[in-house]
């Protein structure tokens, strides 16, 4: 039994214009086996008949289906080459307004059926390729099976992240443009179709196809490696005899002292010889530090507490001031020293300047020195 010799008449009571006993629902209630149309179904559509603003469907076991008003507008072009007997999906708006019909639309189901698509990439972890369309300061755009998509900077594999110094975002954009129409294979990395955002990766990418690579390494061991990016929160490390193994140096790890600038300790294309200090889920830290003496070992050979010494005004924080005592130790001095005041610490400290302090406090194993100010 077919749904054409089910419904003639039921499709008959949704004509005339209101709600009968007959209609869906009563039909529903005779037979608990079938399944009931809910708003936001996908369902396959046959087209019935084209008018001016209205479209007609049959919905087979369903009953009848239409598309008109905005949802006419929207799917104009669908509509346009869409012949009589031709089948499309459709979205379910309403399961049976006043007329009887189910209310649907073309272009939400088109749309839901891509946000499936982008689903199942997710899910199953496929690389996909994709166009760089366009370019801001914080990624690139792109797009995958008409929907809209971004790839955010951190997102970027090594190769293509902007190399910029200082982290001037019109830097990285120009570094960016340069990725613009460039083809980059991609996973989907998060996606919600409410508010139509989708994040790609190709970092993920590169870190699959290292992650087998990365079995013959465990934390610990020191391997060499150029230096292939520098950014203000580290650098970015190719092992040399795997150079699609990449691991980051974070800018706590490149060096014992306090630093402000990677770029104070490594260059672009340095050779240098790193330490594993961890490996998880496909990416790498590495540590440049580990593998220099630690002059906070023998700082009690040098500084004792009470001691009156001469340091050089390096930066300020909002804790106070640090001071370099030699080129690998420095201390801080405290803003409560100055009334807590920021002004009143810049007034009498100013950068660059050596000036007496003494030796408050020596903590080795907390790698701190308090200073006060001689008056």
């Amino acid at each position: 039994m077919t749904y054409l010799n089910i419904f003639p008449m039921l499709k008959a009571t949704k004509m005339n214009g209101r709600k009968s006993n007959s209609t869906l629902a009563n039909f529903i209630k005779a037979n608990p086996g079938l399944a009931v149309l809910k708003s936001g179904d996908l369902i396959e559509a046959i087209l019935i008949s084209k008018e001016s603003k209205t479209a007609y469907f049959d919905l087979g076991p369903f009953g009848s289906g239409v598309v008109y008003g905005r949802e006419f507008a929207k799917a104009a072009s669908v509509l346009k080459t869409l012949e009589v007997g031709g089948k499309i999906s459709a979205k379910i708006i309403d399961p049976e307004n006043d007329n009887g019909y189910a209310e649907l639309s073309l272009s939400e189901a088109d749309a839901q059926k891509n946000w499936e698509v982008i689903k199942n990439l997710k899910e199953s972890g496929e690389i996909i390729t994709v166009k760089a369309l366009g370019a801001n300061s914080g990624g690139l755009i792109a797009e995958v099976n008409k929907i809209k998509a971004f790839i955010p900077v951190s997102q970027l594999s090594a190769e293509h992240y902007p190399k910029v110094d200082d982290g001037d975002r019109g830097k990285i954009l120009e570094g960016l443009k340069k990725l613009v129409n460039q083809e980059l294979k991609v996973k989907v990395m998060d996606f919600k179709p409410k508010s139509a955002k989708l994040i790609l990766s190709e970092r993920e990418t590169v870190q699959d196809n290292s992650r087998e690579l990365l079995n013959q390494y465990k934390a610990g061991d020191v391997v060499d490696g150029i230096i292939s990016g520098v950014t203000d929160f580290g650098a970015f490390m190719k092992f040399t005899m795997n150079p699609k193994i990449e691991g980051l140096i974070h800018i706590s790890e490149l060096d014992h002292k306090l630093i402000e600038n990677p770029k104070e300790i490594v260059k672009l294309d340095d050779a240098v010889k790193a330490k594993i200090i961890d490996i998880k889920d496909g990416r790498v830290s590495l540590s440049l530090k580990a593998l220099k003496p630690d002059p906070w070992a023998k700082v009690e050979e040098k500084y004792k507490a009470g001691q009156e010494i001469t340091g050089k005004v390096t930066r300020f924080n909002p804790f106070g001031a640090f001071i370099a005592l030699d080129p690998e130790i420095q201390g801080l001095i405290h803003i409560s020293e100055f009334g807590g005041s920021q002004e009143e610490m810049k007034k009498q400290l100013e950068l660059g300047k050596s000036l007496q302090f003494k030796i408050e406090m020596l903590k080795p194993s907390e790698k701190r020195i308090i200073l006060k100010l001689k008056k």
